[in-house]
């Protein structure tokens, strides 16, 4: 007969739950295989010997100055140590998520003075008097967890964990890369304002020459005035350059987390990359473990996977079981007696049965959250390997420019040198010897930033593979 009741209560158990039906709900988003798009002929073309970047990614530029910087920056930086919170707090959540999991004990003692009735239920002598009701009792509770949702959610909030982590290393590679970006660019201006320095010394000694030979009557008014037209302009471009280093100093003091006056102290880069950046061979399958930004989307999509067992599991029932034992008497004399004591052992159950659609709302929210979760995996998967696309390419196109500007600048020394040397001899004015000159200065400028470029492309191919971090993925 007792077997029969219990099988009977199971079966009315599940009956009851049943009708707090799912309804269908599931998500609908599909993850993306990283090995089934077509990476392109850039990184086809990759070549297989080459190794993924080191942790100190930017210590291959060889500048002493920068490695401080970037040294600095991971120390001192506010937004990195910001990321660094939320990763405490993550793990601070997933600690109160796992006492979920764990049984709860309290202890608790009270002692209460009281005026008894003297008609009411308590007999005397307490009737009509004051006296001290006393309790001291330990409680225990433990939730069995039958379907799973608190370990669930344990696993959703170990994810977010991981997930913030990942976010905090993607934060890390943006701050390392923007130092190193801004500063190939100070470099770049400095080579730059060299130009400038240098074409304006050489204009001024082309007018200098003119006023002496204007004096001996070999020119004229309007061969220095031409010349004369020409020095403002590259004093504007002077100015200019100056102020763009001024500001690259401001903005990488605020990147390592100081003060302008430590800006000012940043003197001129000495960059030297002394192998051009290689792709590895390992993409796009590879890139899934490197790049921070697809590791937190990744462990995103896992939290969310988990939070939608939780939600499936509210529709079942849930048991509880609780149980006390103490003390409790009525004055200090005979609290701890042992006909003092009591006892008791409190299961629970509660079971869905009409929710009004809020179980199946709270499964539609999470699994729409999860589908929202894949989509943003799947938008940074393609947006990375476009990155390293990107980089590939660019890279490749620098080194083709460089040739190429080699030859033109080549060229244009030699156009200066032929019309300097027709204007010494009397054979043409001073204006084609000033074209020729800026000529000259654009080739030179040229070739200053197609180097900077491609120091600029290695530092973007480096971030795009992930600079260095390798992360453990599910």
């Amino acid at each position: 007969m007792t077997l029969i009741r219990t099988l009977t209560a199971t079966a009315l158990t599940l009956a009851l739950a049943a009708c707090a039906d799912m309804g269908h709900v599931k998500p609908q988003a599909q993850q993306l295989k990283p090995a089934e798009l077509n990476a392109g002929s850039a990184i086809a073309a990759a070549d297989g010997k080459a190794a993924w970047p080191t942790q100190a990614w930017w210590e291959s530029l060889h500048d002493p100055q920068l490695n401080q910087l970037v040294d600095a920056a991971l120390a001192d930086n506010p937004g990195l140590h910001a990321t660094q919170a939320r990763v405490r707090q993550a793990r601070a959540l997933a600690g109160v998520a796992e006492a979920a999991t764990l049984p709860k004990i309290d202890a608790n003692a009270s002692a209460d003075r009281e005026l008894y009735s003297a008609h009411s239920t308590v007999p005397a002598p307490l009737a009509g008097n004051y006296a001290w009701k006393n309790t001291a009792a330990l409680s225990g509770s433990y939730d069995l967890d039958l379907w799973g949702r608190n370990r669930d959610l344990l696993a959703a909030a170990l994810g977010e964990v991981q997930t913030v982590s990942a976010e905090s290393q993607m934060a890390r590679l943006a701050l390392q890369s923007a130092i190193v970006r801004s500063y190939i660019q100070l470099s770049l201006d400095y080579a730059l304002q060299d130009t400038i320095v240098a074409n304006l010394a050489q204009r001024q000694r082309i007018l200098e020459i003119t006023r002496r030979r204007q004096a001996a009557g070999l020119a004229s008014d309007i061969d220095v005035s031409s010349i004369e037209t020409t020095l403002p302009a590259g004093r504007r471009d002077h100015e200019q350059i100056g102020a763009q280093i001024a500001l690259l100093r401001n903005q990488l003091a605020a990147l390592i987390g100081k003060g302008p006056g430590d800006g000012e102290a940043i003197v001129r880069p000495t960059l030297a990359l002394d192998h051009a950046a290689a792709l590895p061979s390992a993409l796009p399958a590879e890139l899934l473990s490197r790049r921070p930004d697809i590791a937190a989307q990744r462990w995103r999509v896992e939290a969310a996977a988990q939070r939608i067992k939780a939600a499936r599991a509210d529709f079942y029932p849930n048991i509880n079981l609780a149980a006390f034992a103490g003390f409790q008497s009525i004055g200090f004399s005979h609290l701890l007696d042992t006909h003092s004591a009591m006892r008791g052992v409190t299961p629970a159950i509660s079971l869905p049965i009409f929710e009004g659609g809020r179980l199946r709302s709270q499964l539609g929210a999470q699994s729409a959250a999860y589908d929202g979760a894949v989509e943003q995996y799947n938008a940074t998967v393609v947006q990375a390997l476009a990155e390293v696309a990107n980089a590939v390419t660019r890279a490749a196109s620098a080194r083709e420019q460089e040739r190429l500007s080699r030859q033109a600048l080549a060229s244009a020394r030699r156009a200066h040198a032929l019309a300097e040397k027709a204007w010494r001899a009397g054979m043409t004015d001073s204006v084609g010897v000033i074209n020729a000159h800026i000529a000259l200065l654009n080739e030179e400028q040229q070739q200053a930033q197609i180097v900077g470029r491609q120091l600029d492309n290695y530092a973007e191919l480096m971030a795009a593979l992930g600079g260095g971090i390798k992360l453990d993925l599910p």
